[in-house]
This record gives C-alpha cells, structure tokens and sequence, in this order.
C-alpha cells in the first residue's frame, strides 16, 4: 500500500512540473514589475486594467506564500472590484481573502477570484501584451486551479515555494 501511494505520488508531482524553465529560486522581487519590463500588459478600459494589476499583486503574494500582503492586495482588489459595476460578487470573493490571515483558505477563495478575473479580462479588448491563463492540477485536492499572468514562466500561487514551477499555460490572452 505505501509503495502504490509513493509511487501515485511520485507521478503526479512529475505531471505537474510543466513549466519550460527550470528555477526554483522565488525572489523578493515583486514579479508584476519583472513582467512589466517584459511583457508590458495595457487594457483599453483602464478600471480594468487596475483591478487586472491589483490581481496580478495578490497572485504574487500567493506566490510568496505571504499572507499578509495578499490581505493588503485583495482589499485594494475588493475596493476596485465593487466599485466596478457588476463585479459586486467578485468583490466580496477578494473581500473574504482580504479578511482572514489563513494562508490555506486565501488560496481556496483565490480560485473563485480567478475564474471570474479571466472571464473579466477576456471580455475586454486587450491592446498590448499577452496575458496567460495558468493551471496547476494539483490545487484544490486535486480539483485543479487557474490563474492569470503577465509572465509564460509558471509561478503557482497554490503552493508558492512548495511547488513553485506546477502547472502549464493553458490559454494566451493577447493584444489584437
């Protein structure tokens, strides 16, 4: 029985390491500004832009496993979001990540948040840059996640250092 759980294991992590590159370094550095430089993301509407921007800043406080700065980052979401017509629900999403210090459940509502950005993202025209919609098939007790990018380099919010490059680009959102 161990041997076909360590083996089930084993297995599953090998399907999850995707990514083209292969770093397991995870920087200080805030991956927004690195994306930025490369891969300059501008919305035509530009409240949708901001709300894309704030997103991008709690998926990369996610990254960092720091939950701190992913409340500070979905509160600013929250603000933007319900003050976006028709996102109100989407608002209260980043308000419940916004509220709770746990690390695990900021992740469970992440996923909800994500489904909702990247169907709010591709319904705008996007007029420079690519956007990548991300999976890791292994969040969510083997449920799956997505998430949006600025960068085709996975770096997985649902597990930060712990499985930083699990995951695939799934979709590229890009200028017209």
């Amino acid at each position: 029985m161990k041997r076909i759980l360590g083996v089930t294991i084993l297995a599953s992590l090998m399907a999850c390491n995707q990514s083209e590159k292969k770093s397991t370094d995870l920087k200080d550095t805030d991956a927004v500004s690195v994306a930025t430089k490369t891969n300059k993301v501008v919305i035509k509407d530009a409240k949708k832009e901001q709300i894309f921007l704030q997103y991008e800043n709690l998926k990369n406080a996610l990254v960092k496993s720091d939950s701190s700065d992913a409340q500070k980052a979905a509160k600013e979401l929250q603000t933007s979001l319900a003050n976006f017509e028709g996102c109100e629900t989407t608002a209260s999403i980043a308000k419940n990540i916004a509220n709770t210090n746990d690390l695990v459940a900021q992740r469970k509502d992440f996923t909800a948040l994500s489904m909702d950005l990247i169907a709010f993202v591709k319904a705008d025209e996007l007029e420079q840059g690519t956007i990548y919609v991300q999976h890791c098939p292994m969040a969510n007790k083997g449920d799956g996640g997505d998430w949006l990018s600025t960068e085709k380099e996975i770096r997985n919010p649902y597990y930060g250092k712990e499985m930083l490059e699990c995951g695939r680009v799934t979709e590229e959102i890009k200028a017209k």
